[in-house]
């Protein structure tokens, strides 16, 4: 299957490395990903607040642009990136007044949205269309001996009436794929609380005290280290968790965070490094080494 591959900001400069990883994936596993050429910020959650019809016709502008490639859907690798081109496609559908305004904007550019593509998560496409059996055949380095806390974050499960993959109460997508990887999945309080990334500019403290929450819950129920589908909640956790340590009255509460894409690479037989591992700022690779003795 060719994607539509929708890397957002992210991938593309702070965690640059979580690019590396989901590409070298991608290509040991036969998946294509064609880089949307042109493609622009979703808006990060915050846009709509500010100028609604900006965002969707952003969004849009994404979406039209995947549709001229001919690609079979839309994938991307961030939380927030997949919920807010879905939001944008599911309102312009219901919507003929907003389609027609975003397409009158959208001719200057000669680009029409059709509402063509769907819309696809990593995490989603490996179950729904790659398929766990195929999936399995794939693995090289079992992951046996790992303990994972999966840290789905916010917007891959809410609000529901847009993502809709799975029950958003209790999802366990995360836990099936970490299981067929060989790895333990480690319960614990926190696994769906938001890691504060989209509040830290209206409440920096609170904030901070959710990532530092996060990463102590998951340290206590015993994980060797936090797996998430969202590079937003990996940068959060990986860069700020030095900051909570003050306010959770704890000097040892660092969790290592990897994203989905580095985890399956492991099994893959991929090395940590090649998975940009080494780039985190909490040491990461002694403790998975570890683990996998």
């Amino acid at each position: 299957m060719k994607y539509a591959f929708f890397p957002g900001c992210v991938l593309k400069d702070a965690a640059s490395e979580l690019m590396i990883s989901t590409k070298k994936v991608a290509e040991v596993l036969g998946i294509e990903l064609v880089e949307i050429d042109g493609w622009s910020c979703c808006g990060v959650s915050h846009t709509q607040d500010i100028n609604p019809m900006m965002m969707h016709a952003a969004n849009a502008r994404n979406l039209a642009l995947a549709e001229k490639m001919g690609a079979d859907k839309v994938m991307t690798v961030c939380n927030t990136c997949t919920l807010m081109l879905k939001k944008t496609d599911l309102k312009t559908r219901k919507n003929d007044k907003l389609k027609e305004e975003i397409n009158t904007s959208l001719a200057k550019s000669d680009l029409e949205y059709t509402g063509s593509v769907p819309i696809t998560h990593i995490l989603w496409a490996l179950i729904e269309d790659y398929g766990l059996e195929n999936l399995k055949t794939k693995i090289k380095r079992p992951l046996t001996g790992l303990k994972v806390a999966n840290y789905y974050g916010c917007h891959i499960i809410m609000p529901p009436q847009y993502t809709g993959f799975e029950n958003w109460r209790n999802p366990q997508s995360m836990e099936t794929i970490v299981e067929l990887l060989g790895a333990t999945n480690v319960d614990y309080e926190d696994r769906l609380s938001c890691c504060g990334f989209h509040a830290a500019s209206q409440s920096e403290k609170e904030a901070l005290r959710m990532t530092g929450k996060g990463a102590k819950t998951a340290k206590e129920a015993g994980a060797d280290v936090i797996v998430t589908p969202c590079p937003l909640c990996q940068m959060q956790f990986d860069g700020h968790q030095h900051d909570t340590d003050e306010s959770l009255e704890d000097e040892d509460v660092l969790m290592p965070v990897i994203h989905l894409p580095q985890l399956i690479g492991l099994a893959l037989g991929i090395t940590p490094k090649e998975l940009g591992m080494d780039k985190h700022l909490i040491e990461v690779i002694p403790a998975v080494e570890e683990a996998l003795k």
